[in-house]
This record gives C-alpha cells, sequence and structure tokens, in this order.
C-alpha cells in the first residue's frame, strides 16, 4: 500500500491549493544553519555547517530517505523548518512541569498582546481548532453537553458554509456530527439560521471578499447570535488580523507552515469567552477533544513562533527567495526550448514567488512527468512543484519550484540537477506498447467490486462507447461521479471522480476485458492502491433476446 502513495503523491494541499493538489513524503531535518534573515535566533557562527549528504541521518538510520523540498509547506513532507528559536523554547519547555490551564491562561493572555487579538490558544494543528470551535460553539462549557458529543440530539447540530469554502479540512468540523447546510447567495444564507445553528465556517482566500465574503457573513451571524471561524491556515500572520478586523469570532492558522511554529501545533485567534470554551474542549480536559492533544512543548514553541513573526524581515525573505529563483533561471536559461518566469504571490495564503519552467520535451528528449520522477528517485532527492508533459503524445513540458522551503544551498541543489536533467537525460524506461486490434465492447452496466487493503466495497459502472472512448457513470456506495475513459484491444483504462461532502475522489483504473468480466488495479490518489473486478449485468428481453443493460 504504501509503495502505491508513494507513486500518487500529486493530490492533496493545504486549503486553498487543495484545488490542485499534491502529495509527497517525508522530509529530513535542517540541512544548513538557517539565515538570521528567516529567525529571530541566529545559528551561532560557531555551529558547523551542515550539507545534504551530511544531514538527515535520523530517517536513513531507519531506511527513510530525506528530500530538498523545493515544493512548499506539505503536511505530507511535514511542512516548514521550525525556526531555532522555535526549538529552544521547545527545548526549555520540555525541561518543567507545568499546569495545563494555568500554561493556556498565560499564552493566551501573551497571544493576545502579541497579536492585538482578543484571545489567544495553541492547538493541535489548525484542523484542531476548527474541531474546538465546533465543539465549543455547540456545547459550549457545559459538562453534560461536553460528554454527549458526538451524540447531538437535543443540540445544535447545523454549521453554514458557502459552497466556495467547502473543501476537504472542513471534514475537522464534520467529525462532530454536525450536518453542513451550504449556500450560494445572500438569501439562502438568511434562511439558512435557525435554532439548530451552532456556526458558520469560511475558507480563506478566493472568494472570502466577495458577494458571500467574511464581512458578509459576519454581519449575517452578529444578527442571529451565530460564531463565525476563518480558517486561514497557510496565511502569514496579519497585525492587526485582518479576518477578525472583517467580523470573524475567530481564526485559525497552521503552526508548521508559513509562522515556522511546531508542525503539530496550531493558532486560534479571536474572542476570548469563545476561545477558552475551545480549550475547555480539548486536551487535558475529558472531552470530545481529548484525543486532539496538544502538549506544553508545542504551546510554548508556537508562542515563540509568534513572537518571532514579530520580528521576522518577511519582504528580506521575500528577496532572498527571488534571489535563489533568479539564479536557477539564469542557468537554465541557456538550455535549447527553455523559458523561465517567476510568478508572484496572490493573497496571503502561501506566500511566496514560482519558477515556472517550460522547455519542448521533443527537443530535450525528457517530459516534465519524467524530470519530477526521475529528480525524486535519485540523489539528492528532490520534490519539485506541479510538472506537465508526458510521454508519447503531450511532449510541451514543465515543472515549477517554490523556494518558501528550500534551506540555504538547496537553490544550488536544484539548479544543478535540474540542468543535468535537461542536458543530459536520463535513461528512460521504454513505454508499454499499445495494444492492437479492435477495441472490446463494454458498453452497458457492470458491477463493480473493489477489494481494498482492509475491506471491500460494491459499485456500479455504466460505460457508453464510441469505438475506443469510453465515458460514464461510477455509482459508489454512497455518491456518483462521471467516467472517462479508452480502450485498446482488450486493456481498459478509465478514470473517475466523485465528490462527498468537501473532498473529490479520484480513481485511476487500469485492467484487462474477457467478455463479460473484466477486472485490474485502481488508484486511489493518497488512499493508496486496490484491486477491482467487474461482471456485466444482463437481462432477458422478450423473446428470450439476452441483452446487455444500456444507460437510460
Amino acid at each position: 500500500m504504501l509503495s502505491s502513495i508513494v507513486r500518487n503523491w500529486n493530490l492533496v494541499n493545504r486549503r486553498e491549493l487543495f484545488r490542485q493538489g499534491g502529495l509527497l513524503t517525508l522530509l529530513g531535518t535542517a540541512r544548513s544553519a538557517p539565515l538570521s534573515a528567516v529567525s529571530a535566533t541566529p545559528t551561532p557562527a560557531s555551529a558547523p555547517a551542515r550539507t545534504f549528504e551530511t544531514s538527515g541521518a535520523i530517517y536513513r538510520g531507519i531506511g527513510v530517505r530525506p528530500v530538498v523540498n523545493a515544493r512548499g509547506t506539505f503536511t505530507i513532507i511535514t511542512g516548514s523548518q521550525t525556526l531555532p528559536s522555535v526549538k529552544d523554547a521547545m527545548d526549555e519547555a520540555s525541561r518543567s512541569f507545568v499546569q495545563m490551564d494555568e500554561l493556556m491562561e498565560g499564552v493566551g493572555k501573551r497571544l493576545a498582546e502579541v497579536t492585538g487579538a482578543p484571545w489567544g490558544i495553541v492547538t493541535g494543528g489548525c484542523c484542531a481548532a476548527l474541531t474546538h470551535c465546533t465543539t465549543a460553539s455547540i456545547a459550549g462549557t457545559n459538562p453534560e453537553r461536553m460528554q454527549r458529543l458526538p451524540d447531538l440530539k437535543g443540540m445544535k447540530n447545523e454549521v453554514i458554509i458557502p459552497e466556495y469554502s467547502r473543501n476537504v479540512y472542513d471534514h475537522a468540523i464534520r467529525m462532530v456530527g454536525t450536518k453542513i447546510i451550504t449556500v450560494n447567495n445572500t438569501d439562502e444564507l438568511e434562511k439558512a439560521f435557525n435554532e439548530r445553528t451552532a456556526m458558520a465556517y469560511i475558507l480563506a482566500g478566493p472568494g472570502d471578499e466577495g458577494p458571500l465574503g467574511t464581512e458578509v457573513v459576519a454581519e449575517a451571524c452578529k444578527r442571529h447570535n451565530v460564531p463565525l471561524i476563518v480558517d486561514a491556515a497557510a496565511e502569514i500572520l496579519t497585525i492587526p488580523n485582518v479576518h477578525l478586523k472583517r467580523g470573524a469570532t475567530a481564526v485559525a492558522y497552521s503552526g508548521g507552515k508559513c509562522i515556522r511554529g511546531p508542525q503539530a501545533a496550531g493558532l486560534l485567534l479571536g474572542d476570548k469567552n469563545l476561545l477558552q470554551a475551545a480549550w475547555m474542549n480539548s486536551a487535558p480536559h475529558h472531552a470530545f477533544g481529548r484525543s486532539l492533544k496538544v502538549g506544553k512543548e508545542e504551546i510554548m514553541g508556537m508562542l515563540a513562533a509568534v513572537e518571532a513573526w514579530t520580528k521576522r524581515d518577511y519582504n528580506g525573505e521575500m528577496k532572498l527567495w527571488e534571489s535563489w529563483l533568479d539564479g536557477v533561471a539564469g542557468s537554465l536559461n541557456k538550455i535549447p526550448s527553455v523559458t523561465t518566469r517567476i510568478e508572484q504571490p496572490d493573497g496571503l495564503s502561501n506566500k511566496t514567488p514560482i519558477l515556472r519552467i517550460e522547455w519542448d520535451g521533443t527537443q530535450l528528449g525528457i517530459t516534465g512527468e519524467d524530470v519530477r520522477a526521475h529528480l525524486l528517485d535519485t540523489e539528492p532527492r528532490i520534490v519539485l512543484g506541479s510538472a506537465h508533459g508526458r510521454r508519447p503524445d503531450q511532449m510541451a513540458s514543465g515543472v515549477s519550484i517554490t523556494p518558501y522551503m528550500l534551506m540555504p544551498g538547496d537553490d544550488k541543489i536544484v539548479s544543478d540537477r535540474l540542468h543535468q536533467a535537461l542536458t543530459k537525460p536520463p535513461k528512460l524506461d521504454p513505454l508499454p506498447e499499445v495494444p492492437q486490434g479492435d477495441p472490446a465492447i463494454v458498453s452497458g452496466l457492470w458491477q463493480l467490486d473493489i477489494q481494498f487493503d482492509r475491506g471491500n466495497a460494491t459499485h456500479g459502472l455504466v460505460f457508453e462507447q464510441n469505438g475506443a472512448d469510453l465515458v460514464g457513470t461510477h455509482n459508489g456506495e454512497f455518491v456518483s461521479g462521471d467516467l472517462l475513459g479508452k480502450m485498446h484491444a482488450n486493456q481498459i483504462k478509465f478514470r473517475s471522480t466523485q465528490r462527498i461532502e468537501g473532498q473529490m475522489l479520484s480513481y485511476e483504473f487500469s485492467g484487462t476485458v474477457e467478455g463479460d468480466k473484466m477486472g485490474g488495479d485502481v488508484a486511489l490518489g493518497e488512499y493508496g492502491s486496490a484491486h477491482w473486478t467487474a461482471q456485466r449485468h444482463q437481462y432477458h428481453a422478450p423473446g428470450g433476446v439476452v441483452r446487455p443493460i444500456k444507460r437510460s
């Protein structure tokens, strides 16, 4: 299962990037001393310099290969690197005992002083912050109600979310047992409020300043005495806070992204009463959020990261990143057919420039997908951003580099390895031969059985066929989606997507058709892979003629 996940890494990023996707694997420890430009606590000059080859020994010792992160703050590649001052704070915090309620009270007061927000708490990640806000909005600090969660009978159980804000991370809200009320306009928003409404939620980014933006939803929430939570996980920390100024009750951040705090921490800022209730609904208290524990080390590390934010020269960091990208571009622009351009960030989330590199795969003998796979498989391993271009018929190629989480010296590693791959392409595995012959006929209704690594499911497939081209419907246990595919003789390949809540499930089927049976493997993106078989359904028409069922 692990190998199949590794081969399907390009799927999901955090927050607004979830629409574009991208998953990868583990990241090693720091490869060189962080610059003082991105740290409130510069590394002493006496500290020995570390290189990629000498770092990450703790991972190599268990057979895990570190990577150079040229993609960004993806949780699957361990987000960002914590600042030196954060590491120091976590280490010091680990050396004493403290009463947790007293600790969070002191931290909350200090976070309010530093950020200008009414109050603050530290959570076990941004998703944990969303869950704690939800439980606090439903149960408050009523211990009887807190103990009944997620049984919401007799309690508020609805959360209003604008359509543009539905995403994979709203599972943190649904896990409490809530019913999501999705709204598309102001009329639907107003009608959505009732005695069952617990809170409203907005995903920061595209849309939060539009017709159903934060200010509009916040005004409606205030009239109905309902809290509004904004998810700003990957954003830079604005002081004074832009979302609270727009009327949000609370705003949640990821600790291990732009703020460069502990990876397993989150930051929640906003109304003191709601946040203190959110803390009461989390560990160490025995409530729904007990499993979402945050430790004293993460709490003090997150406070240190927020303190450091007020001293960081973010404009200086941007200039440094741009200089790295200029260096990479200067090296690659000399290669025939290669063009580069730097795109500046738009918005507050994942605020970093991106280098786009494009070339003619036919002329250079390698595509973007080939380059990405090659740099990931060989040493030093590099995780690139997006990639396009695939043999044999999609030869217009490109990759991207995000300098956000590059450590000093990584830019030279990336530049050298890209230059080598484009000027001296590696020997590529030959493409599998495309089977020849008339395409098998698969039109009709099929019963699909999927055997997962653990568990199984029975789905349905409906195919319409025009020569080698396939369209149709994939019916899951609970939701359905369109499918699109191709037949090459008796070899079948098709892809389907299914929208379920805020998530878009992706299936990539490949297999062999033998009469009324077929089967093979299916890639499930971040969820690994599975084996599938299918049996064509038939029925007896009048006169005893057996025909496949056609899609209506």
